[in-house]
């Protein structure tokens, strides 16, 4: 993002000629809790939004169809973005009037609530513009108190580099230890301030069928996920977003859900993984198995520290041993 802040500030940056935004939102709410299957630690929990089709591939193609109509009768040069350029679109839709940024820094909408897909038309034609929408947040906080990580330092602003939904989908690397317990069995993203949001309650199930939710994305076992090879992983998530995060990845954050889980029977899972390919999956392995079985964990440390390359994966076994005992 600080490569491009130039372009984020102002959309004439990233295209001279424009002269206007449409703003398009597109719920993507669902009935009953999106949060209840973390009351189910050997259970993964996938955020809302990736439980269904990229979306990207839906909003694009709708937005080109009003684009088109746009571009037609106007005769006006026309862009869509979807996520695909440094667009500022929770900004813009607030200029726009389709919501206000809350206090998790998300779009919230009167309708629609938190659950908005955005998508922006930049345009070269003359159109008048919307009155922007209020802030409707009020004195309330649930979004702030909920986070499991405390990534809010203030209301109106996030820190990413705590942000289960940024460590867990964007993050590339090993997730610092201290905060790993926060990500409880959140699997891929994280829906908690969304989810508690008031302004839920007047949302609407989504009706876009091509956005339905797969029931078979909802609770699956942490065991079954975490033996997952690449073709398997593929093959379960094709076409939603998951998949774009990689199966090394999605597994660190299932082990990391297993040494959460309190469950000692799920330590095989771990177990199965120390030697895996990817340091990423190797060194998650390692904490997970230390969580659930220490004293396996700990027997295995010393010779697995002698062949093991990787620094992030011997900071993990390091860390299994008593401190007299750690190299240096």
């Amino acid at each position: 993002m600080a490569e491009r802040v130039s372009e984020r500030a102002d959309p004439r940056s990233l295209w001279a000629q424009v002269r206007s935004v449409v703003m398009l939102g597109m719920s993507y709410a669902a009935d009953g809790d999106p949060l209840a299957t973390l009351a189910e630690p050997e259970k993964a929990t996938i955020s809302l939004y990736a439980r269904r089709r990229d979306y990207h591939d839906v909003i694009k193609g709708k937005l080109k169809s009003v684009a088109g109509l746009l571009a037609a009768r106007g005769g006006a040069d026309v862009k869509v973005f979807v996520d695909t350029a440094p667009v500022m679109e929770k900004p813009l839709a607030q200029a726009a009037g389709l919501g206000w940024q809350g206090k998790h820094t998300v779009l919230v909408s009167r309708e629609h609530g938190s659950w908005l897909f955005l998508g922006a038309i930049y345009t070269t034609a003359e159109l008048p513009a919307d009155a922007p929408e209020d802030d409707h947040c009020g004195s309330c906080r649930r979004c702030l108190a909920i986070c499991p990580t405390d990534a809010f330092p203030a209301p109106y602003q996030l820190d990413s580099r705590s942000c289960i939904a940024y460590l867990t989908i964007e993050h590339q690397g090993h997730i610092d230890a201290e905060l790993r317990p926060g990500i409880g069995n959140r699997v891929f993203g994280c829906d908690d301030c969304l989810a508690v949001c008031p302004w839920n309650k007047f949302a609407e199930a989504a009706r876009e069928t091509r956005l339905a939710l797969r029931d078979d994305l909802a609770g699956r076992p942490l065991a079954e996920l975490a033996g997952l090879d690449e073709a398997g992983f593929r093959t379960l998530f094709a076409g939603t977003p998951v998949k774009r995060t990689g199966r090394d990845r999605f597994v660190r954050n299932v082990l990391i859900a297993i040494g959460n889980s309190g469950r000692p029977g799920l330590a095989a899972s771990a177990r199965a993984l120390i030697d895996d390919a990817s340091p990423l999956v190797r060194a998650m392995a390692v904490w997970a198995l230390g969580r659930l079985a220490p004293a396996q964990a700990l027997a295995l440390a010393e010779p697995a520290l002698a062949g093991e390359r990787d620094a992030g994966v011997q900071r993990e076994w390091r860390n299994l041993l008593p401190r007299s005992d750690r190299p240096a």
